[in-house]
């Protein structure tokens, strides 16, 4: 996981992901065109994204097309963001415990006093 979030570190390389998931299976040549950067430049951030499983290569004849992998972005979500999600999840079902029980303690005041 290191690894990804190394790669997610720098602006270019999230670039180049954002670029794929707007549109999946660029070439090398498409996504240098969005920026100012050598073709050497880009295949080295194209490298580490790799190396962290973020983008996968597939070959269509010549071409050598670059696809956005979302699993190991997937799996940083369920380990880190999931835990807080819970965490809030149930701090909101305690507050709708709470909430429901009081206001049945005020409607069964209500009822004693006729109200």
């Amino acid at each position: 996981m290191s690894d990804v979030f190394k790669a997610m570190a720098d602006e270019t390389r999230r670039s180049l992901l954002d670029q794929l998931f707007d549109n999946n299976g660029q070439t090398l040549g498409q996504l240098t065109q969005s920026l100012d950067m050598s073709r050497q430049a880009v295949t080295k951030h194209l490298k580490i994204l790799e190396a962290a499983n973020l983008v996968s290569i597939h070959w269509q004849g010549r071409e050598k097309l670059h696809f956005l992998n979302p699993v190991p972005l997937a799996e940083i979500v369920h380990r880190w963001v999931g835990r807080f999600e819970e965490a809030q999840l149930d701090m909101l079902v305690e507050l709708k415990a709470q909430s429901e029980s009081k206001d049945q303690s005020e409607n069964r005041k209500k009822k004693q006093h006729g109200l």
